[in-house]
């Protein structure tokens, strides 16, 4: 674990066993509890044949039939092809929206989830280069994971056990658990109409009556992940508790209520990347990096991670 002291602008090489050093009471940390789920199906063209892989990003309509995805060949499949997945699962493309993706109403009544946990499969980094195992579903979520959702884990929460969040409560810090379901708008590279209009993919998140409270009561409100952050800057920004969030924190925003930050290490032209460098500061943010890659910290979604104070 890197730690950053804003006020000093220097950092330090601990491990993340010692967080709790950095905690004490008033201090309250910011857990993003989504789940992810098996979001990756595959199927082919109904009346055509061909294989396709369709990456399901989130739900558009209140009855959850209806939903933005992105489906490989893209060029091949237009609006109102049926693609079969198995068993009785079908859905129609009914249009198309912005960056490739499709909009897909499955057929029939079924529990959805139900048929994904069945067909579909963990959709794993793709840097990992390998089809996803049982362990995976369990595996690629943190151990707090309750409210499914999420197409990525939320990986700054995965360097937490049980015994680590207990850890985390002896030193005197509260725990306070955001949900967003983390979609494209956290994961994609950024685009150029993304930085001009200051908006980010929409994002669907939500904080509960009893996590609001300890947020409210904290000093110093410490976001795990920057998934949490833009959870609890949107709803300090809009008084809003639940709804979705498109917000794209860069350089000169103003922080409302993210006293601290543990985040993973993240790639260029990331909107993880440019939040880290909004909250910390660019030039800090940027020789950081510099001492991780040449202290061959890990990076990615199971590497190691930095804290921000």
């Amino acid at each position: 674990m890197l730690v950053l002291r804003r006020d000093r602008q220097c950092w330090e090489d601990r491990a993340f066993r010692e967080l709790p050093s950095f905690l004490g009471p008033g201090d309250c940390l910011a857990l993003n509890d989504s789940r992810v789920f098996p979001s990756r199906l595959y199927g082919y063209r109904k009346g055509f044949g061909g294989k396709v892989e369709v990456f399901l990003v989130r739900p558009i309509a209140p009855e959850r039939r209806e939903w933005e995805a992105l489906v490989r060949p893209g060029r091949k499949m237009r609006v109102g092809e049926v693609i079969c997945f198995g068993g009785r699962l079908e859905a129609e493309i009914v249009s198309r929206s912005g960056h490739g993706q499709r909009v897909l109403r499955f057929f029939g009544d079924s529990d959805l989830y139900a048929e994904f946990e069945k067909l579909g499969d963990v959709p794993l980094p793709p840097y990992l280069k390998r089809p996803d195992d049982p362990e995976d579903r369990e595996r690629y979520q943190t151990v707090f994971a309750r409210e499914r959702g999420s197409v990525a884990a939320p990986t700054a929460g995965l360097h937490f056990t049980p015994e680590m969040l207990e850890a985390c409560r002896t030193s005197g810090a509260d725990i306070a658990y955001v949900t967003l379901h983390v979609g494209l708008g956290t994961f994609q590279p950024l685009h150029e109409e993304q930085l001009t209009s200051g908006r980010l993919h929409p994002e669907t998140y939500s904080i509960g009556s009893e996590s609001r409270e300890r947020i409210r009561a904290a000093q110093r409100l410490i976001a795990v992940g920057t998934t949490s952050v833009r959870t609890i800057e949107t709803a300090a920004l809009t008084g809003r508790e639940c709804g979705e969030t498109e917000l794209l924190i860069a350089p000169g925003f103003e922080f409302r209520r993210t006293g601290a930050l543990l985040t993973n290490f993240h790639l260029p032209r990331s909107s993880l990347l440019l939040l880290a460098a909004a909250f910390a500061g660019r030039d800090l943010v940027m020789r950081a990096y510099e001492h991780a890659v040449s202290s061959r910290y890990r990076f990615y979604s199971y590497g190691d991670c930095m804290l921000i104070l």
